[in-house]
């Protein structure tokens, strides 16, 4: 009963901000304990887990993102290159185009699978962790930037690539 009176008195000051990462972080709890959000946000750790991004101009489209994606919430559609497209910040050479690369929030459990494996680091959880929102279609975010002109032109090059190899051969 002490502790329940010690609360209540204790709740006519509003709580200060502190460093959740400050050793003597629970002792300063002294208060009112609830986050005035959106006015107020608590401190977010350094090795948080939560909105995902993708740098698609890093991504050589490997799929070991989807691949080690427990909920496979990940869905990735690649198109071969006859030729070198370019190279990524890191200098890993791009040989397929992304047609599609999307990620459904709503099936995420943010684990951090797909970061850790990421050969390029194109694929980043970043520290946005508000993406409220009503329809469930929203959470699915799509970081390809290929038209679907540009996805047929680029299928229609690699069939055209692959039946001038296979009349190489054939002579």
């Amino acid at each position: 009963m002490l502790l329940t009176v010690r609360h209540l008195f204790a709740a006519r000051k509003s709580r200060g901000t502190f460093d959740i990462r400050d050793e003597h972080y629970f002792q300063q709890q002294q208060g009112v304990s609830t986050v005035q959000y959106p006015k107020e946000k608590m401190p977010i750790p350094e090795v948080a887990r939560y909105q995902l991004d993708v740098v698609i101009e890093d991504c050589i489209v490997c799929d070991l993102c989807a691949k080690a994606c427990p909920v496979d919430c990940i869905d990735i559609q690649s198109i071969k290159s006859p030729d070198v497209i370019g190279t990524t910040s890191d200098g890993s050479v791009k040989r397929l185009y992304p047609a599609k690369f999307d990620i459904d929030m709503a099936k995420c459990m943010y684990c951090g699978l797909c970061t850790v494996v990421c050969p390029t680091e194109c694929i980043t959880m970043t520290d946005n962790y508000d993406r409220s929102t009503s329809k469930l279609t929203d959470l699915i975010y799509g970081f390809s930037d290929m038209t679907d002109a540009e996805i047929a032109q680029r299928k229609e090059e690699w069939t055209k690539f692959q039946a001038e190899k296979e009349a190489a051969k054939k002579k």
